[in-house]
Protein backbone atom coordinates (compact mmCIF):
# COMPACT_ATOMS: atom_id res chain seq x y z
CA UNK A 1 0.00 0.00 0.00
CA UNK A 2 2.86 2.36 0.89
CA UNK A 3 4.66 1.48 -2.33
CA UNK A 4 1.48 2.14 -4.31
CA UNK A 5 1.10 5.60 -2.76
CA UNK A 6 4.77 6.40 -3.50
CA UNK A 7 4.31 5.36 -7.12
CA UNK A 8 1.12 7.41 -7.36
CA UNK A 9 2.91 10.46 -5.91
CA UNK A 10 5.81 10.00 -8.30
CA UNK A 11 3.44 9.76 -11.27
CA UNK A 12 1.66 12.95 -10.19
CA UNK A 13 5.00 14.76 -9.86
CA UNK A 14 6.06 13.60 -13.32
CA UNK A 15 2.77 14.74 -14.86
CA UNK A 16 2.90 18.06 -13.04
CA UNK A 17 6.54 18.64 -14.07
CA UNK A 18 5.75 17.93 -17.73
CA UNK A 19 2.72 20.24 -17.53
CA UNK A 20 4.81 23.08 -16.07
CA UNK A 21 7.46 22.72 -18.77
CA UNK A 22 4.79 22.63 -21.49
CA UNK A 23 3.26 25.86 -20.19
CA UNK A 24 6.71 27.44 -19.99
CA UNK A 25 7.32 26.42 -23.61
CA UNK A 26 4.08 28.08 -24.71
CA UNK A 27 4.96 31.25 -22.81
CA UNK A 28 8.42 31.42 -24.43
CA UNK A 29 6.85 30.95 -27.84
CA UNK A 30 4.60 33.99 -27.31
CA UNK A 31 7.61 36.15 -26.44
CA UNK A 32 10.10 34.71 -28.98
CA UNK A 33 8.37 33.68 -32.19
CA UNK A 34 11.68 33.04 -33.93
CA UNK A 35 12.14 30.06 -31.57
CA UNK A 36 8.96 28.35 -32.80
CA UNK A 37 10.53 25.27 -34.41
CA UNK A 38 13.31 24.99 -31.85
CA UNK A 39 10.83 24.97 -28.95
CA UNK A 40 9.06 21.99 -30.48
CA UNK A 41 12.19 19.90 -30.99
CA UNK A 42 12.85 18.87 -27.39
CA UNK A 43 10.62 16.11 -26.09
CA UNK A 44 10.07 15.96 -22.31
CA UNK A 45 10.93 12.95 -20.20
CA UNK A 46 11.27 12.47 -16.41
CA UNK A 47 14.50 10.99 -15.11
CA UNK A 48 15.80 10.75 -11.57
CA UNK A 49 19.27 11.84 -10.53
CA UNK A 50 19.45 15.07 -12.53
CA UNK A 51 19.94 18.46 -10.93
CA UNK A 52 17.32 19.60 -11.86
CA UNK A 53 17.20 18.88 -15.62
CA UNK A 54 19.44 18.29 -18.62
CA UNK A 55 19.42 17.48 -22.31
CA UNK A 56 21.27 15.10 -24.59
CA UNK A 57 20.44 17.14 -27.68
CA UNK A 58 17.17 15.35 -28.44
CA UNK A 59 15.21 15.22 -25.18
CA UNK A 60 14.87 17.47 -22.14
CA UNK A 61 15.11 15.17 -19.11
CA UNK A 62 13.93 16.49 -15.75
CA UNK A 63 13.92 15.29 -12.17
CA UNK A 64 10.25 15.88 -11.13
CA UNK A 65 10.87 16.53 -7.43
CA UNK A 66 13.75 18.94 -8.06
CA UNK A 67 11.86 20.71 -10.83
CA UNK A 68 8.85 21.31 -8.55
CA UNK A 69 11.16 22.62 -5.83
CA UNK A 70 12.69 25.06 -8.33
CA UNK A 71 9.22 26.12 -9.48
CA UNK A 72 8.26 26.98 -5.91
CA UNK A 73 11.34 29.21 -5.77
CA UNK A 74 10.05 31.16 -8.75
CA UNK A 75 8.50 30.52 -12.14
CA UNK A 76 11.24 32.58 -13.83
CA UNK A 77 13.87 30.05 -12.72
CA UNK A 78 12.09 27.22 -14.55
CA UNK A 79 11.59 29.37 -17.66
CA UNK A 80 15.28 30.24 -17.60
CA UNK A 81 16.16 26.55 -17.15
CA UNK A 82 14.11 25.58 -20.20
CA UNK A 83 15.53 28.32 -22.42
CA UNK A 84 19.07 27.69 -21.11
CA UNK A 85 18.94 24.00 -22.12
CA UNK A 86 17.31 24.87 -25.44
CA UNK A 87 20.08 27.31 -26.36
CA UNK A 88 22.68 24.68 -25.50
CA UNK A 89 21.08 22.59 -28.25
CA UNK A 90 20.74 25.50 -30.68
CA UNK A 91 24.50 26.08 -30.44
CA UNK A 92 25.23 22.32 -30.48
CA UNK A 93 26.99 22.34 -27.10
CA UNK A 94 25.89 18.75 -26.26
CA UNK A 95 27.75 17.57 -29.36
CA UNK A 96 31.11 19.17 -28.49
CA UNK A 97 33.84 16.56 -28.66
CA UNK A 98 37.60 16.65 -28.69
CA UNK A 99 40.42 17.12 -26.22
CA UNK A 100 38.78 19.70 -23.98
CA UNK A 101 38.88 19.98 -20.20
CA UNK A 102 35.30 19.05 -19.29
CA UNK A 103 34.81 21.42 -16.36
CA UNK A 104 36.11 24.35 -18.41
CA UNK A 105 34.01 23.28 -21.40
CA UNK A 106 30.84 23.12 -19.30
CA UNK A 107 31.51 26.48 -17.68
CA UNK A 108 32.26 28.14 -21.03
CA UNK A 109 29.02 26.83 -22.52
CA UNK A 110 27.03 27.99 -19.49
CA UNK A 111 28.54 31.49 -19.58
CA UNK A 112 27.85 31.81 -23.31
CA UNK A 113 24.18 30.85 -22.88
CA UNK A 114 23.65 32.90 -19.71
CA UNK A 115 25.13 35.98 -21.41
CA UNK A 116 22.40 35.66 -24.04
CA UNK A 117 19.64 35.23 -21.46
CA UNK A 118 20.86 38.25 -19.48
CA UNK A 119 20.81 40.32 -22.67
CA UNK A 120 17.16 39.47 -23.41
CA UNK A 121 14.50 41.95 -22.37
CA UNK A 122 12.19 39.27 -20.99
CA UNK A 123 10.71 39.56 -17.52
CA UNK A 124 9.62 35.91 -17.57
CA UNK A 125 13.25 34.68 -17.41
CA UNK A 126 14.80 37.46 -15.33
CA UNK A 127 16.79 36.37 -12.26
CA UNK A 128 19.23 38.49 -10.23
CA UNK A 129 22.86 38.26 -11.32
CA UNK A 130 25.20 41.16 -10.48
CA UNK A 131 28.20 38.85 -10.33
CA UNK A 132 27.42 37.49 -13.79
CA UNK A 133 27.61 41.01 -15.24
CA UNK A 134 31.06 41.46 -13.69
CA UNK A 135 32.21 38.22 -15.33
CA UNK A 136 30.89 39.33 -18.75
CA UNK A 137 32.76 42.63 -18.42
CA UNK A 138 35.99 40.78 -17.64
CA UNK A 139 35.61 38.38 -20.56
CA UNK A 140 34.77 41.20 -22.98
CA UNK A 141 38.23 42.63 -22.43
CA UNK A 142 39.44 39.90 -24.79
CA UNK A 143 36.24 39.03 -26.68
CA UNK A 144 33.74 41.14 -28.56
CA UNK A 145 31.15 38.33 -28.64
CA UNK A 146 30.90 35.76 -25.85
CA UNK A 147 30.88 32.50 -27.77
CA UNK A 148 31.56 29.19 -26.02
CA UNK A 149 34.78 28.64 -27.97
CA UNK A 150 36.09 32.12 -27.24
CA UNK A 151 35.19 31.87 -23.55
CA UNK A 152 36.92 28.48 -23.34
CA UNK A 153 40.06 30.06 -24.74
CA UNK A 154 39.90 32.97 -22.27
CA UNK A 155 39.30 30.64 -19.31
CA UNK A 156 42.30 28.54 -20.33
CA UNK A 157 44.44 31.68 -20.37
CA UNK A 158 43.15 33.08 -17.06
CA UNK A 159 44.19 30.15 -14.86
CA UNK A 160 41.57 30.99 -12.23
CA UNK A 161 42.17 30.03 -8.63
CA UNK A 162 40.15 27.09 -7.34
CA UNK A 163 37.96 29.24 -5.08
CA UNK A 164 37.27 31.70 -7.91
CA UNK A 165 36.51 28.87 -10.34
CA UNK A 166 34.01 27.35 -7.88
CA UNK A 167 32.26 30.71 -7.54
CA UNK A 168 31.99 31.05 -11.33
CA UNK A 169 30.53 27.55 -11.64
CA UNK A 170 27.95 28.25 -8.94
CA UNK A 171 26.96 31.57 -10.51
CA UNK A 172 26.36 30.08 -13.96
CA UNK A 173 25.07 26.59 -13.13
CA UNK A 174 21.55 26.06 -14.42
CA UNK A 175 21.23 22.56 -15.87
CA UNK A 176 22.99 19.20 -15.68
CA UNK A 177 25.56 18.45 -18.41
CA UNK A 178 26.20 14.80 -17.58
CA UNK A 179 23.96 13.67 -20.44
CA UNK A 180 26.27 15.36 -22.94
CA UNK A 181 28.85 12.62 -22.41
CA UNK A 182 26.36 9.75 -22.42
CA UNK A 183 27.03 7.17 -25.14
CA UNK A 184 24.59 7.55 -28.05
CA UNK A 185 24.30 5.88 -31.46
CA UNK A 186 26.55 7.98 -33.77
CA UNK A 187 23.85 8.13 -36.46
CA UNK A 188 21.26 9.60 -34.07
CA UNK A 189 23.75 12.06 -32.64
CA UNK A 190 24.72 13.27 -36.10
CA UNK A 191 21.08 13.58 -37.08
CA UNK A 192 20.33 15.71 -34.01
CA UNK A 193 23.34 17.91 -34.62
CA UNK A 194 22.38 18.58 -38.24
CA UNK A 195 18.80 19.32 -37.18
CA UNK A 196 19.95 21.98 -34.71
CA UNK A 197 22.37 23.49 -37.20
CA UNK A 198 19.53 23.81 -39.71
CA UNK A 199 17.25 25.37 -37.10
CA UNK A 200 20.00 27.79 -36.10
CA UNK A 201 20.37 29.03 -39.66
CA UNK A 202 16.61 29.48 -39.95
CA UNK A 203 16.52 31.38 -36.65
CA UNK A 204 19.14 33.85 -37.86
CA UNK A 205 17.25 34.46 -41.09
CA UNK A 206 13.96 34.80 -39.20
CA UNK A 207 15.40 37.29 -36.71
CA UNK A 208 16.82 39.44 -39.51
CA UNK A 209 13.62 39.50 -41.56
CA UNK A 210 10.23 38.17 -40.52
CA UNK A 211 10.53 38.50 -36.73
CA UNK A 212 12.63 41.65 -36.54
CA UNK A 213 10.28 43.31 -34.04
CA UNK A 214 10.12 40.18 -31.88
CA UNK A 215 13.91 39.98 -31.96
CA UNK A 216 14.38 43.49 -30.57
CA UNK A 217 16.52 43.32 -27.46
CA UNK A 218 18.03 39.97 -28.58
CA UNK A 219 21.29 41.36 -29.94
CA UNK A 220 23.43 38.92 -27.97
CA UNK A 221 21.56 35.97 -29.44
CA UNK A 222 21.72 37.41 -32.96
CA UNK A 223 25.49 37.95 -32.69
CA UNK A 224 26.14 34.40 -31.55
CA UNK A 225 23.87 33.00 -34.27
CA UNK A 226 25.77 34.97 -36.91
CA UNK A 227 29.09 33.66 -35.65
CA UNK A 228 28.01 30.03 -35.30
CA UNK A 229 26.36 30.02 -38.73
CA UNK A 230 29.48 31.11 -40.54
CA UNK A 231 30.50 28.48 -43.07
CA UNK A 232 32.83 26.01 -41.43
CA UNK A 233 35.85 25.34 -43.55
CA UNK A 234 36.46 21.92 -45.05
CA UNK A 235 39.95 21.77 -46.49
CA UNK A 236 39.25 18.67 -48.53
CA UNK A 237 36.46 20.46 -50.36
CA UNK A 238 38.34 23.74 -50.40
CA UNK A 239 41.54 22.28 -51.87
CA UNK A 240 39.57 20.77 -54.76
CA UNK A 241 39.54 24.28 -56.20
CA UNK A 242 43.27 23.85 -56.80
CA UNK A 243 43.05 20.36 -58.27
CA UNK A 244 43.63 19.25 -61.85
CA UNK A 245 42.29 16.24 -63.73
CA UNK A 246 44.65 13.72 -65.25
CA UNK A 247 45.17 9.98 -65.59
CA UNK A 248 46.91 8.06 -62.82
CA UNK A 249 48.05 4.46 -62.69
CA UNK A 250 45.33 2.72 -60.71
CA UNK A 251 42.50 0.29 -61.41
CA UNK A 252 39.35 2.13 -62.46
CA UNK A 253 36.58 0.03 -60.93
CA UNK A 254 33.97 2.67 -61.78
CA UNK A 255 34.15 1.77 -65.50
CA UNK A 256 34.47 -1.99 -64.93
CA UNK A 257 31.55 -4.13 -66.15
CA UNK A 258 31.19 -7.17 -63.89
CA UNK A 259 28.58 -8.78 -66.16
CA UNK A 260 30.94 -9.26 -69.14
CA UNK A 261 33.74 -10.31 -66.78
CA UNK A 262 31.58 -12.99 -65.16
CA UNK A 263 30.17 -14.13 -68.52
CA UNK A 264 33.65 -14.66 -69.97
CA UNK A 265 34.88 -16.54 -66.92
CA UNK A 266 31.78 -18.78 -67.01
CA UNK A 267 31.97 -19.42 -70.76
CA UNK A 268 35.74 -19.90 -71.22
CA UNK A 269 36.86 -20.85 -67.75
CA UNK A 270 39.73 -18.41 -67.30
CA UNK A 271 39.23 -15.79 -70.03
CA UNK A 272 37.29 -12.63 -69.04
CA UNK A 273 35.75 -10.69 -71.95
CA UNK A 274 36.67 -7.40 -70.24
CA UNK A 275 39.28 -6.32 -67.72
CA UNK A 276 39.38 -3.17 -65.56
CA UNK A 277 41.26 -0.20 -66.98
CA UNK A 278 44.74 0.27 -65.52
CA UNK A 279 44.47 4.07 -65.51
CA UNK A 280 41.88 6.34 -64.00
CA UNK A 281 41.06 9.99 -64.43
CA UNK A 282 41.24 11.68 -61.02
CA UNK A 283 41.20 15.23 -59.68
CA UNK A 284 44.05 15.89 -57.27
CA UNK A 285 46.36 18.68 -56.23
CA UNK A 286 49.48 19.06 -58.35
CA UNK A 287 50.81 22.60 -57.95
CA UNK A 288 49.85 25.41 -55.59
CA UNK A 289 51.34 28.00 -53.23
CA UNK A 290 50.78 28.55 -49.49
CA UNK A 291 51.69 31.99 -48.15
CA UNK A 292 51.94 32.54 -44.39
CA UNK A 293 51.61 36.04 -42.98
CA UNK A 294 54.42 36.26 -40.40
CA UNK A 295 53.78 39.88 -39.39
CA UNK A 296 53.72 40.98 -35.75
CA UNK A 297 49.91 40.88 -35.65
CA UNK A 298 49.68 37.21 -36.69
CA UNK A 299 50.35 34.95 -33.71
CA UNK A 300 53.00 32.25 -33.94
CA UNK A 301 50.77 29.55 -32.38
CA UNK A 302 48.00 30.17 -34.92
CA UNK A 303 50.41 30.09 -37.84
CA UNK A 304 51.64 26.71 -36.67
CA UNK A 305 48.11 25.42 -36.11
CA UNK A 306 47.05 26.50 -39.59
CA UNK A 307 50.02 24.70 -41.16
CA UNK A 308 49.33 21.59 -39.08
CA UNK A 309 45.70 21.58 -40.22
CA UNK A 310 46.76 21.99 -43.85
CA UNK A 311 49.41 19.30 -43.47
CA UNK A 312 46.90 16.85 -41.98
CA UNK A 313 44.91 17.05 -45.22
CA UNK A 314 47.78 17.13 -47.67
CA UNK A 315 49.57 14.13 -46.14
CA UNK A 316 46.69 11.85 -47.17
CA UNK A 317 47.36 9.97 -50.39
CA UNK A 318 44.00 10.84 -51.97
CA UNK A 319 44.72 14.58 -51.72
CA UNK A 320 47.55 14.92 -54.22
CA UNK A 321 49.49 13.11 -56.95
CA UNK A 322 52.68 11.16 -56.31
CA UNK A 323 54.61 14.01 -57.92
CA UNK A 324 53.64 17.41 -56.53
CA UNK A 325 55.06 20.93 -56.46
CA UNK A 326 54.06 23.05 -53.45
CA UNK A 327 55.80 26.28 -52.48
CA UNK A 328 55.41 27.52 -48.90
CA UNK A 329 56.25 31.21 -48.55
CA UNK A 330 56.63 33.18 -45.34
CA UNK A 331 55.96 36.86 -45.89
CA UNK A 332 55.44 40.02 -43.81
CA UNK A 333 56.24 43.17 -45.82
CA UNK A 334 58.62 41.10 -47.96
CA UNK A 335 59.16 37.43 -48.76
CA UNK A 336 61.19 35.97 -45.90
CA UNK A 337 61.28 32.31 -46.86
CA UNK A 338 60.52 30.06 -49.84
CA UNK A 339 60.50 26.29 -49.37
CA UNK A 340 59.72 23.85 -52.18
CA UNK A 341 57.80 20.66 -51.32
CA UNK A 342 57.78 17.78 -53.81
CA UNK A 343 56.40 14.92 -51.73
CA UNK A 344 55.05 13.72 -48.40
CA UNK A 345 58.48 13.38 -46.82
CA UNK A 346 59.37 16.96 -47.67
CA UNK A 347 56.09 18.19 -46.20
CA UNK A 348 56.68 16.18 -43.01
CA UNK A 349 60.23 17.46 -42.66
CA UNK A 350 59.07 21.08 -43.10
CA UNK A 351 56.53 20.70 -40.31
CA UNK A 352 59.05 19.11 -37.95
CA UNK A 353 61.63 21.88 -38.47
CA UNK A 354 59.26 24.82 -38.91
CA UNK A 355 60.79 28.20 -38.01
CA UNK A 356 58.72 31.38 -38.26
CA UNK A 357 60.59 34.24 -39.93
CA UNK A 358 59.60 37.87 -40.24
CA UNK A 359 57.51 39.71 -37.61
CA UNK A 360 57.48 42.95 -39.62
CA UNK A 361 54.55 44.77 -41.22
CA UNK A 362 51.90 43.25 -43.51
CA UNK A 363 51.83 43.71 -47.27
CA UNK A 364 50.26 41.12 -49.56
CA UNK A 365 51.79 42.45 -52.78
CA UNK A 366 55.38 41.10 -52.38
CA UNK A 367 54.16 37.49 -52.25
CA UNK A 368 52.14 37.89 -55.46
CA UNK A 369 55.04 39.65 -57.19
CA UNK A 370 57.35 36.81 -56.15
CA UNK A 371 54.98 34.15 -57.50
CA UNK A 372 54.72 36.17 -60.73
CA UNK A 373 58.52 35.94 -61.04
CA UNK A 374 58.35 32.17 -60.53
CA UNK A 375 55.76 31.92 -63.31
CA UNK A 376 57.92 33.96 -65.68
CA UNK A 377 60.87 31.69 -64.90
CA UNK A 378 58.67 28.68 -65.80
CA UNK A 379 59.08 27.24 -62.31
CA UNK A 380 55.43 26.16 -62.33
CA UNK A 381 53.95 23.97 -65.03
CA UNK A 382 50.25 24.27 -64.08
CA UNK A 383 49.80 26.50 -61.02
CA UNK A 384 46.19 26.25 -59.88
CA UNK A 385 46.02 28.48 -56.86
CA UNK A 386 47.41 30.32 -53.84
CA UNK A 387 46.25 30.23 -50.19
CA UNK A 388 47.19 33.24 -48.06
CA UNK A 389 46.78 32.85 -44.28
CA UNK A 390 46.63 36.24 -42.57
CA UNK A 391 44.92 38.43 -39.98
CA UNK A 392 43.54 40.68 -42.70
CA UNK A 393 45.45 43.90 -42.15
CA UNK A 394 47.48 44.64 -45.27
CA UNK A 395 47.54 46.01 -48.81
CA UNK A 396 46.01 43.84 -51.52
CA UNK A 397 47.34 43.66 -55.07
CA UNK A 398 45.21 45.43 -57.67
CA UNK A 399 45.85 43.12 -60.60
CA UNK A 400 44.05 39.77 -60.75
CA UNK A 401 46.58 36.88 -60.86
CA UNK A 402 46.24 34.08 -63.45
CA UNK A 403 45.38 31.52 -60.75
CA UNK A 404 42.74 31.16 -58.04
CA UNK A 405 43.49 32.96 -54.80
CA UNK A 406 42.04 32.41 -51.33
CA UNK A 407 42.61 34.60 -48.28
CA UNK A 408 42.13 32.74 -45.01
CA UNK A 409 41.52 35.43 -42.40
CA UNK A 410 41.86 35.19 -38.68
CA UNK A 411 39.34 37.51 -37.07
CA UNK A 412 38.98 37.64 -33.29
CA UNK A 413 36.33 40.33 -33.64
CA UNK A 414 34.48 38.66 -36.51
CA UNK A 415 34.72 41.66 -38.82
CA UNK A 416 34.52 40.89 -42.51
CA UNK A 417 37.43 42.09 -44.62
CA UNK A 418 36.86 43.49 -48.08
CA UNK A 419 38.94 41.44 -50.49
CA UNK A 420 39.31 42.02 -54.24
CA UNK A 421 36.41 40.53 -56.23
CA UNK A 422 38.69 37.93 -57.80
CA UNK A 423 39.66 36.40 -54.41
CA UNK A 424 37.99 33.73 -52.28
CA UNK A 425 37.48 34.64 -48.61
CA UNK A 426 37.42 32.33 -45.59
CA UNK A 427 37.07 33.70 -42.05
CA UNK A 428 38.13 31.72 -38.99
CA UNK A 429 38.11 32.40 -35.27
CA UNK A 430 41.01 31.46 -33.02
CA UNK A 431 38.99 28.72 -31.34
CA UNK A 432 38.40 27.02 -34.69
CA UNK A 433 42.14 26.47 -35.03
CA UNK A 434 43.16 25.98 -31.40
CA UNK A 435 40.17 24.04 -30.02
CA UNK A 436 38.84 21.88 -32.84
Amino acid sequence: MVIYKEQELQLKQEMLGARILSQIRNELYLHMRFLDLALGCLSLRPEKGLHPAGTDGGTLFFAPEELLRLYRTGRAYVARLYLHSLLHCVFCHPFYRGERELDTRNLACDIAVESILDSLSLKCIHTPGTFRQAVYARLREGLSVLTAGGIYRELSRMSLKETELVRWKQAFYVDDHRLWDREQPPARMEQNRKQWESLRERMEMDMESFSREAAQGSRGLADQLRIENRCRYDYREFLRRFSVQREEMQVDLDTFDYIFYHYGMSLYGNMPLIEPQETKEVRKIEEFVIVIDTSMSCKDTLVRRFLEETYSVLKEAESFFRSIHIRILQCDDRVQSDVEITGQEGLKDYMEHLTIKGQGGTDFRPAFAYVEELLQRKVFYRLRGLIYFTDGYGTFPVKMPPYETAFVFLQDHYRDVDVPPWAIKLILGEEELLYR
